[in-house]
């Protein structure tokens, strides 16, 4: 049979994981943490389980998150919107992402993405008949020229996708590069799809720039967010989108084939962590920042540069000055002769790139963390 997906093979994420175990070695490369989710939010869990709340919730999810999720939108981006008819909720940020550019995305439609980008975003397009046109961006700044994304505008453009905190490269969007996106937007009749899946991990008192922040943008966005980020239970798989009442009727349309509803008993767990706990997500930033600290103190006697990270749970390291391998041939050096697994950055783009840098993963304990930054600054 002719694949649909051609040039789809194994992850990058699941090779690495598979020499790490292989190798017994430190991962710090699939982007999962080490610890457990709130012990509140996993006894809720059991509590709406046992207390028979196990069979379907209506497709975009049960009122109480939906209210919940309104109440944090108001609370960190100042924006009201109408939790019934703005919010639906997913099978994970991965599902919100497929089904809105499912909703978008025409045959012959194009999309532009930054590379590095998510490896989701290009398969989906191409299944919606779409194709993705990708800038790239450098080490070590990883900065969007906006007026090479205004040259690669065409009329078949469709929608840009951004991600902020970006992963991997760890930078975020600052208010110029939001005031150029608005206006290529309003100029091209173009639509967003704003993955912010760590909004709420951002370093060094700044302020996390969502798109929800900006009602005039938000009318033309798909805003896609992650409980599994936030509340540390990537295994649930729980997530979220937020647009406009007209395109999320759009979105809610192609959900309901897609997965219908999402986990019952998690959702109430999640509205309760978010109603009563709701430090959790405001300390968020500062617990990672101290994980980052950790690790990049610990590194600094290393032969490796450290790039800047602004916010998610990842670092770059650029590291030039200690083997001339390609980033896919020095991580398999790294788990091999090492006992260190960490991600190349050149898998994330669809045009080779040359630049020498590994993401690392700090969502780690700490012991993990010094144990891993040990190992590396023997190289």
């Amino acid at each position: 049979m002719e694949s649909k997906l051609p040039s789809v093979g194994t992850s990058i994420f699941s090779q690495m994981t598979g020499l790490a175990n292989a190798h017994n070695a430190l991962n710090l490369s699939q982007g999962f943490p080490e610890f457990d989710a709130p012990n509140r939010l996993k006894a809720a869990l059991a509590e709406y389980s046992t207390a028979g709340h196990n069979q379907y919730a209506p497709s975009p999810g049960v009122a109480p998150l939906q209210e919940e999720v309104a109440a944090l939108i108001a609370r960190r981006y100042h924006q009201t919107i109408d939790a019934s008819q703005q919010v639906t909720v997913t099978a994970g940020a991965t599902e919100a992402l497929f089904v809105a550019i499912q909703a978008l995305v025409r045959p012959n439609d194009e999309v532009i993405v930054f590379d590095p980008a998510y490896d989701s975003y290009r398969p989906a397009v191409e299944l919606a008949g779409g194709k993705t046109v990708h800038i790239p961006l450098y080490a070590p700044d990883y900065a969007i020229n906006w007026q090479i994304v205004a040259d690669k505008i065409t009329a078949k453009t469709r929608a840009i996708i951004i991600n902020t905190p970006h992963n991997p490269s760890a930078k975020t969007l600052k208010h110029a590069d939001f005031d150029a996106l608005k206006a290529l937007v309003a100029q091209h009749d173009l639509y967003v799809i704003s993955d912010e899946v760590y909004e709420h991990i951002t370093f060094d008192g700044q302020s996390h720039l969502s798109v929800l922040r900006d009602a005039e943008l938000l009318k033309r966005s798909f805003v896609i967010s992650s409980f599994g980020k936030t509340f540390h239970c990537t295994g649930w798989k729980m997530g979220y989108c937020v647009a406009p009442s007209e395109l999320a009727q759009e979105f809610r349309k192609i959900h309901q084939f897609v997965n219908f509803s999402s986990f019952t008993p998690a959702q109430l767990a999640l509205a309760e962590m978010l109603k009563y706990e709701p430090q959790h997500v405001d300390e968020l930033a500062d617990f990672y920042q101290q994980k980052r600290d950790v690790l990049v103190t610990a590194l600094t006697p290393s032969r490796f540069k450290i790039l800047p990270s602004e916010g998610t749970y990842f670092l770059l390291l650029d590291y030039s000055a200690i083997s001339d391998l390609d980033d896919v041939a020095f991580c398999r050096y790294l788990v091999e002769a090492h006992g260190v697994a960490a991600i190349p950055l050149s898998v994330f783009y669809a045009s080779p790139n040359e630049d020498k840098v590994i993401r690392l993963c700090f969502a780690k304990e700490q012991g993990t963390l010094l144990t891993a930054a040990e190992k590396l600054c023997q190289l």
